[in-house]
């Protein structure tokens, strides 16, 4: 089902870039396509309007906000792309990874598309480079796909007597070659056996976790993913239920009841591509706005859900966390 949230006051919008500053409504309407689920991006949607106020835009009063949300089925996207070019915003949030990303992409190259995360956008074919993206789009790198890696490695220091490790993913998404080449190699490096395991349904998620059960994997990473991040309750339940020990790229699952999250904070990567819609609404082209790129990165330990899976954290584990949840 379509979610909207239609604000009163709506005007038209002239298309950027070709029309004089004057000749635009008081209200500047803007486009948030997300392949997630509204239910769990409250948090991430008011980090954009934080970034939105911080360019002296604000919901109400000045800017509006058409919502389009996918709830994880990519294949709602496209529509749901066109539906926003239809109305003419004055700019689309891509909120949700490279499916939105893309969808948005294709379905203009004339109105501004900032994308909230997107691994190795170049060679998605998003933007000509980082530095100078060219065209009408621009966004934030999270490198979640590289960090793969590291969330395997903090992963088998907290559970080092799990000889194998699956790694959750979801083949729908653009970046899982990325995704998949890096976990692999990193378990080479460990001597550990992996096990890829494809969901891109919530039937396919439960089978998955059962499967794991079956196999008696010892943990597993659940990859960085819009579908799985609008399963993120169900995932967390499954894994608990189970008591598999599970790592995220997300501190919200963590939050939840997950054992350990290593990652970018996603709520700056909306507020920040909030702040580039608000300055291409005053007038900057996407083309000279840089992909914005992470530098920092935190972990997220669950304190209470290691003792429960019979755990013991490494002092230096919980040293190097940036947050410890009792």
């Amino acid at each position: 089902m379509k979610r909207r949230a239609f604000i009163a006051g709506l005007g038209a919008t002239a298309a950027w870039p070709f029309v004089a500053r004057a000749q635009q409504p008081a209200v500047s309407v803007v486009g948030f396509l997300s392949s997630r689920s509204p239910s769990e991006s409250t948090a991430v949607a008011t980090a954009f309007r934080q970034g939105l106020g911080e360019t002296g835009f604000t919901v109400g009063q000045n800017v509006a906000i058409e919502y389009r949300w996918a709830e994880g089925h990519y294949d709602r996207l496209p529509a749901l792309a066109a539906e926003l070019v239809s109305l003419k915003v004055a700019a689309i949030l891509a909120a949700g990874g490279p499916p939105s990303a893309l969808a948005a992409k294709k379905a203009t190259s004339t109105i501004p598309v900032v994308f909230s995360a997107a691994d190795d956008p170049v060679g998605l074919g998003l933007v000509a480079s980082l530095s100078r993206p060219g065209g009408n789009v621009t966004g934030m790198s999270l490198f979640n796909a590289s960090l793969g890696a590291k969330r395997l490695a903090l992963l088998h220091e907290l559970v080092p007597t799990a000889g194998s490790v699956a790694y959750l993913t979801n083949p729908a998404n653009p970046s899982v070659g990325l995704e998949v080449k890096a976990v692999q190699e990193a378990a080479k490096t460990f001597g550990l056996d992996l096990l890829i395991i494809d969901a891109s349904t919530d039937q396919e998620i439960e089978a998955a976790f059962a499967h794991l059960a079956e196999r008696h994997i010892g943990a597993v990473i659940v990859a960085g993913e819009p579908f799985f991040d609008s399963r993120r309750a169900a995932i967390v339940e499954l894994a608990a239920k189970g008591a598999i020990p599970a790592s995220y790229s997300w501190r919200e699952n963590v939050a939840i009841g997950g054992l350990l999250s290593y990652g970018t904070t996603i709520n700056e990567s909306y507020r920040n591509s909030g702040i580039y819609c608000g300055r291409i609404l005053k007038g900057e082209r996407p083309s000279d706005l840089p992909v914005m790129q992470p530098t920092k990165f935190e972990m997220t330990i669950n304190l209470k859900t290691a003792r429960t899976l019979g755990l013991n954290v490494p002092p230096a584990l919980l040293t190097a966390a940036d947050e410890v949840i009792e």
